[in-house]
């Protein structure tokens, strides 16, 4: 097997037709003994770099991997494909274990996962000096970041690595776009002679949309009945509670839909996620402490009730939507009281002014990414240091550009009310005032004698309350962090004077789309654009549930036998006999040998029934 090219193993093996991006140039600098920095964005087809060369070059390739759940994924999926790959985790018993050690030794692995602790141990070290190796492959590098979110100890001894193994090659590969953590991954795991390959950051199958906070629940309820009404997907939220109380309230409108935080026994944890992998059509409702290591790809959407702290997190988590290439989207809600909540919680934290400085510079992006006007995915893009020449046309801001408004005079009413209540109120209080409403509160604090009384009746509650919210999100004002009151700061002095003019995003008010269209049996934009030949839904349905029946009794989840990409290509090319079906992406030897004559009877049943 190992002198073949790898167009050959992309074909046979994996069942697709050509290589993505720098694929191929990475593993052509693998295979020629080279060592490298990989920073490929999630779904970009990462793990192909090492594993074809890991086939390829003599001996076991070793991939360090931090999260158990998902080298069992990687390990299945290789096995799927006829692959030899093995991993050793805590999952395994002695015996278990020791097969896998032995048949390294023996070089009959062609790939073997392993966490970092245990690649570190004497062990594991003395089981390396006895088996052929053909190369390390470093997944997730970004856990040796200190600066990183996912910072793992252990990855900081990886690059014993290069002096114990001068001769193997190295790769170690990241999704992680920020450029610092970059930097400290080359120095850390001493890869900073290793040739770079940077692909861009784009997801452009994910839709990414924003909408003013106002029934968060009803909102998401909305997006989902409409557009994701049998899709699997991730809703976020900040708090545990939150967590709890969304996923029981969308379980009573008849979704599926499990919390995950680390408040919850260990057991449930794993069983909502296991549940979440292997079922179809189930919504994860989580903290942010899930989602590292999901490798599942047929994720359809990703919804924030909660803005994340910076646009990293928000690039991440939202990354998690899609990995399959389809249309994918990423949903949030997003209000006043998120950005004064983040400001508040920042301003309180632990930690030196330095890092308080860096964290407010991160914040005032995420905010301003919700506030703008223009095209979404290149102002992300631009975060991360990478151009994109034209707007994308598939995020909010494309699909329905956002009118903006000269409100100077509005903004120096907002900011004269602050001042002259004392610097000490948030907006519910502040919005009455320049209502005015002569409440208890605003009579008892005298509020209904100052000037900003009354004086800002042109406008709704609403639009204040999006005033205050752009006046905060551009740093206009800021924000008391033990009471959340708003007080004036060096940014409010020019456009009090009268020196800066000031323009707000008008935001779209929400349109309801009538009940049926809500309720169509599946609303969703996969469904359109895979579905266009008559009675492709029916096949697409018999496809699921022959997938589904295969994945129960192998135990394995649905998108290890095909993945959505593979039945719609499937759907696409109606193949009648092998050579059509080894066309099909996603399907190489091994799938057609295990699979092949019963997805063909199911075609031809399909054809007999249309023609």
């Amino acid at each position: 097997m190992h002198h073949q090219p790898p167009e050959t193993i992309l074909k046979n093996v994996f069942g697709y037709e050509a290589f993505r991006g720098n694929q191929k140039a990475i593993i052509d600098n693998l295979l020629s003994g080279g060592d490298a920095l990989v920073l490929m964005p999630t779904g970009g087809g990462k793990s192909l770099c090492y594993q074809i060369p890991g086939i390829l070059r003599p001996g076991t390739a070793v991939v360090v991997s931090p999260l158990i759940a998902l080298m069992q994924d990687q390990v299945e999926a290789l096995r799927q494909n006829g692959v030899r790959a093995g991993y050793l985790n805590s999952s395994l018993s002695q015996a278990e274990a020791l097969q896998v050690e032995r048949a390294m030794a023996q070089g009959e692995m062609d790939l073997v996962y392993v966490a970092p602790e245990r690649l570190m141990t004497p062990r594991f070290q003395e089981l390396l000096t006895r088996t052929p190796l053909a190369l390390f492959a470093i997944d997730e590098a970004h856990c040796v970041s200190q600066w990183g979110h996912d910072f793992r100890p252990e990855y900081m001894q990886l690059a014993i690595l290069a002096e114990r193994f001068p001769q193997v090659p190295r790769i170690a590969l990241t999704a992680t776009a920020d450029p610092i953590v970059r930097e400290e991954m080359a120095e850390r795991l001493h890869l900073t002679q290793a040739k770079r390959f940077v692909s861009s950051f784009d997801r452009p199958n994910i839709r990414y949309r924003i909408v003013v906070k106002n029934t968060p629940k009803k909102q998401l309820l909305d997006f989902l009945e409409q557009e994701h009404n049998e899709d699997s997907g991730i809703v976020y939220c900040l708090s545990r509670k939150k967590v709890e109380s969304t996923a029981a309230w969308l379980s009573d409108k008849g979704f599926t839909a499990l919390p995950y935080h680390a408040g919850l026994p260990q057991q449930t944890r794993a069983e909502n996620q296991r549940r979440f992998i292997t079922e179809e059509q189930v919504i994860i409702v989580a903290t942010i402490a899930f989602g590292m290591g999901i490798d599942k790809p047929d994720v359809r959407f990703v919804a924030h009730l909660d803005l994340p702290k910076n646009l990293e997190s928000y690039y991440q988590e939202t990354g998690r939507a899609g990995r399959d290439g389809l249309p994918a989207d990423a949903w949030m809600a997003y209000s006043l009281g998120d950005a004064v909540f983040l400001r508040q919680m920042l301003d309180s934290s632990e930690g030196n002014e330095q890092f308080k400085r860096i964290q407010h510079q991160k914040l005032n992006a995420m905010l301003g990414f919700c506030e703008i006007t223009g095209c979404r995915r290149q102002a992300l893009l631009a975060y991360f240091g990478e151009t994109l020449e034209t707007a994308c046309g598939n995020c909010d801001t494309c699909l329905s550009p956002v009118d903006t408004w000269e409100g100077t005079t509005e903004a120096q009413k907002a900011l004269s009310c602050i001042y002259r209540t004392g610097q000490r109120y948030g907006a519910g209080h502040l919005i009455d005032v320049l209502l005015g409403k002569g409440t208890d509160k605003v009579e008892l604090c005298g509020h209904d004698c100052v000037s900003t009384f009354g004086i800002g009746k042109e406008l709704s509650d609403a639009e204040w309350r999006s005033v205050y919210r752009q006046l905060v999100a551009g740093g206009l004002i800021s924000v008391n962090a033990q009471t959340g009151g708003f007080r004036l700061n060096e940014k409010s002095m020019p456009v009090l004077k009268g020196q800066q003019q000031v323009s707000f995003r008008k935001d779209p008010t929400p349109t309801r789309r009538g009940k049926q269209a809500g309720r169509r049996s599946n609303a969703s934009r996969l469904m359109e654009e895979v579905c266009v030949a008559p009675g492709a839904r029916a096949l697409w349905d018999k496809l699921k549930a022959y997938r589904k029946e295969t994945a129960a009794e192998a135990e394995i989840p649905p998108y290890l036998v095909f993945n959505d990409a593979t039945l719609a290509d499937l759907i696409d090319k109606m193949p009648t006999d092998d050579l059509e079906l080894l066309a099909v992406s996603g399907i190489g030897q091994q799938k057609l040998s295990s699979y092949g004559d019963e997805i063909l009877a199911i075609i031809d049943e399909h054809l007999k029934d249309f023609i």
